[in-house]
């Protein structure tokens, strides 16, 4: 199969390209760098002849409501504009679990997209996954001062990135599955105990500082929304394995 993936270069997406590429599928990168662009179309006409199915797994760091809204909203409507007219048969979403239980900027963007997904003419498949196990080192620098991380108090399930792109490989070849059943690690932890876990193993010497953040928000990520709520499947590399490697 011809795959497409936008958001190739990053934390997941390098786990997709190289695992669609290792089952043998020919794998075209939409990146900027490759005369694509995602945010205005261009490229996209060109870079999707011939192609079977998109992986979407492009992300933003804004946690603006308006802007994360107008970046995934742009992005997926480009997308399946491009996709209607190249004839691809399938657009695969990687999402995130509990979105629609804790309010975000960031999350208010990934639920417009599933949203245009669901509404439009293209065969999708959704997965929505828990943190990767690389967040809890993103985490040291959510916010910092001198030498201080402040982290939030979280719990989380986390997963190997690679353990979703195979999932996502996956679903690019079973065909469209619309939502398919949420995707999380083998077990749930607290963030703030990953991230001195990683911290300590990688020398880093930050100080970190563990906070509560008020509202609905913070409730929500302390009581576990991210994580799910029922059975589906599970990652088994557990985030002490995956920091040894």
């Amino acid at each position: 199969m011809k795959v497409a993936v936008a958001g190739g270069t990053g934390v997941v997406g390098r786990h997709v390209v190289r695992r669609a590429e290792a089952r043998g599928h020919h794998v075209v990168v939409l990146t900027r760098s490759t005369g694509t662009d995602l945010t205005s179309g261009e490229g996209l006409a060109d870079a999707l002849v011939g192609v079977d199915a998109v992986v979407d797994v492009v992300s933003t760091r804004t946690q603006n409501k308006a802007a994360a809204r107008a970046f995934f909203g742009t992005i997926t409507t480009n997308l399946l504009a491009a996709e209607a007219a190249a004839g691809v048969g399938h657009h695969v979403v990687l999402s995130i679990v509990g979105i629609d239980l804790v309010p975000s900027g960031y999350y208010a963007g990934k639920l417009l997209q599933e949203e245009l997904t669901t509404a439009g003419t293209v065969p999708w498949s959704i997965l929505r996954a828990t943190q990767f196990h690389e967040f809890a080192e993103q985490a040291l620098g959510f916010a910092t001062l001198g030498p201080f991380s402040v982290v939030p108090r979280m719990t989380t399930q986390p997963i190997a990135a690679f353990e979703v792109a195979e999932a996502l490989v996956d679903l690019v070849e079973r065909g469209p599955q619309s939502r398919v059943p949420d995707l999380a690690g083998p077990e749930k932890r607290e963030l703030l105990e990953l991230a001195r876990s990683v911290n300590r193993e990688r020398r880093l010497g930050r100080r970190l500082v563990g906070v509560r953040l008020p509202g609905a928000w913070g409730r929500g990520i302390r009581s576990g929304a991210l994580t799910p709520a029922g059975d589906g499947p599970r990652g088994t590399l557990t985030f002490e394995e995956w920091l040894c490697r």
